[in-house]
């Protein structure tokens, strides 16, 4: 009896984290293996990864993690699962394993024992009765893959992102025969992108894309500013590409991007030469150094908020690469991605009191990224799968591929929509259902440590940046059970100690109240004497304010005969 578990342990109902596992015959395949940015409201997280707990815990069971494509949402994640398992076999394509690499060199830990191979579409890859295969899918990264496996009861085809647009790039090409090869051999279940099923209209191709561009070149005589993500290669080349035809120079602001840009021309799959490269300077005004050349062509990169920012700090005058002027023209070719809207709308403002040439790219007239309704549609017909699974996107996205596969004749029975960590399994070739589910969780990584923030740390970030916090100091002898100086109470992010001399006052009067209970008895319990001090000044602050700021009592165990000591009574007095 032959039997497969298809497990989502990220990247459904979520934007991000795409992470996906295939069980077959004990054996584990991980398809991708991504990160996620943070909301706004995760205070001071940098990304967000996936529990790996199933996969440590199978990790000898594991054949290989197998990635589509170079985004971050797809590889981001990858250096925390290499810590789990660091002798690792990664496959990938000579871009991705490329970006890959890089990724690896800045993080603090020696990944030596992973072992990274470069596939392209011809690669077969045995594991016992199972094959594994790429395919190109047209997408805006070089050689961006598709992965199948092949089954003793039909492929399982896992197409990541892709769209259908046959005016990409050769290097960008979909392959129509490695579709049709599959569907002749069967296809067992099609795991397919969801993000763009709720989109009926088709979006603006790489042409009319172009097109647009080149208008904007014919009619400007002046600096031409563009926001771009710094992942979309394949539009860099084509706007630089443009730039090149009509005489002009290139500036790429954004470490990270011209890090891709120069991998990039490295491994062939960007063409520009290096004299079309302008050299900016930090801008000078007693040497007379401006970058204001009118042949300059600057693309403003970067991840998530990063170009509005960048763009932000030009308008305003204190980027010191770029200040904007009323003769530049600016194209915005960065639809804001979730949390960045209201900074989108702020950038678009700044702007406009600068120069009033603004041009806004919103999702209807850049090209395809995602595959939209019609073009799902077309993957399940040329596939024809026993079973939809969608994955890559929010509940809602799911749900609108499901209506799609409905459209063209698939029952609910034979549209599968999995929760995170649920185990789907398939018998025989046939779906017998859910038979139970793995671990799967959020972990927050601040900073380069791979730890989870948690929840108690998130939650003192929320209050923190909700009602503030409260720190009261005081040395206290422990042998004479005397306050010896303090207490000091000081206040961050709730009010201005001046603008509240009474509330300060009140926080003064309950710490001597609460320290003559602890500082009577033969030893100071600290932990307890802490948790008193806490307690009687939140109740206080929510009675008379309603609000909740956290509270940091900094007692000093001091004895020092040199120091005036101060009974309670005194300080009392004195205070």
């Amino acid at each position: 009896m032959s039997k497969v578990n298809f497990i989502a342990l990220g990247g459904v109902q979520e934007d991000g984290k795409n992470l996906y596992v295939i069980d077959v015959n004990n054996m584990i395949f991980v398809l991708d293996c991504g990160m996620k940015y943070p909301s706004q409201d995760s205070y001071g997280v940098d990304i967000v990864v996936n529990d790996l707990t199933y996969l440590s815990e199978n990790k000898d069971r594991i054949q290989g993690l197998f990635l589509s494509h170079a985004h971050m949402d797809h590889i981001g994640g990858v250096v925390h699962l290499l810590k789990e398992k660091p002798d690792l076999r990664i496959y990938g394509s000579k871009y991705t394993i490329a970006v890959l690499n890089d990724i690896l060199k800045d993080d603090t830990n020696d990944f030596k024992e992973a072992q990274l191979e470069v596939v392209t579409a011809k690669t077969a890859l045995k594991f016992g009765d199972i094959t594994v295969r790429f395919f190109e899918v047209s997408h805006n990264l070089p050689e961006s893959f598709g992965i199948a496996l092949k089954t003793e009861d039909g492929y399982i085809i896992y197409t990541s992102n892709y769209n259908f647009d046959q005016n990409s790039h050769i290097d960008y090409a979909h392959m129509f025969r490695s579709l049709a090869v599959f569907a002749k051999e069967g296809v067992l279940a099609l795991l397919t992108e969801s993000l763009g099923a709720n989109n009926e209209q088709s979006r603006g191709t790489i042409l009319e894309f172009k097109t647009r561009i080149k208008n904007v070149f014919n009619q400007s005589n002046d600096r031409l500013i563009f926001s771009l993500y710094s992942s979309d290669i394949l539009r860099i080349q084509q706007i630089c590409d443009i730039a090149i035809s009509y005489g002009r120079k290139i500036a790429v602001i954004g470490r990270k991007t011209q890090k891709m840009v120069a991998q990039a021309i490295n491994l062939g799959y960007l063409n520009i030469p290096e004299e079309n490269f302008a050299n900016l300077k930090f801008i000078d005004e007693k040497n007379g150094i401006t970058n204001e050349d009118k042949d300059l062509v600057i693309l403003v990169t970067g991840n998530r908020h990063e170009p509005f920012f960048m763009l932000q700090r030009m308008a305003k005058g204190v980027d010191r690469l770029i200040h904007l002027t009323k003769n530049d023209t600016v194209l915005v070719l960065t639809p804001p991605t979730i949390g960045t809207e209201k900074m989108a709308s702020k950038t678009l403002d700044i702007i406009y009191h600068i120069t009033s040439k603004v041009m806004e790219f919103n999702q209807t007239l850049l090209p395809q990224i995602n595959a939209n309704r019609e073009e799902i549609k077309e993957m399940i017909n040329i596939l024809e799968p026993k079973y939809v699974i969608p994955i890559i996107g929010e509940y809602r996205h799911q749900y609108a591929l499901r209506i799609v596969a409905n459209c063209i004749g698939y029952t609910d029975e034979n549209i599968l929509i999995p929760d995170q960590g649920d185990i789907l399994s398939f018998q025989d070739g046939k779906y017998v259902g859910v038979i139970g589910d793995v671990p799967v969780a959020e972990v927050l990584i601040d900073g380069k440590a791979f730890k989870d923030v948690g929840e108690v740390v998130m939650r003192d970030r929320e209050l923190l940046a909700q009602d503030g916090v409260i720190l009261i100091t005081a040395n206290i002898n422990p042998r004479t059970k005397t306050i010896i100086l303090g207490p000091e109470v000081v206040t961050k992010g709730f009010t201005h100690t001046k603008d509240n001399e009474s509330l300060i006052s009140k926080i003064k009067e309950l710490f001597y109240l609460v320290s003559e209970k602890y500082l009577c008895s033969r030893f100071i319990n600290w932990s307890e004497y802490k948790t008193g001090l806490k307690n009687e000044i939140s109740h206080y602050i929510y009675k008379e304010a309603k609000r909740s700021p956290i509270i940091i009592p900094v007692l000093i165990s001091t004895d020092l005969d040199m120091v005036n000591k101060v009974t309670i009574e005194e300080a009392k007095s004195e205070n």
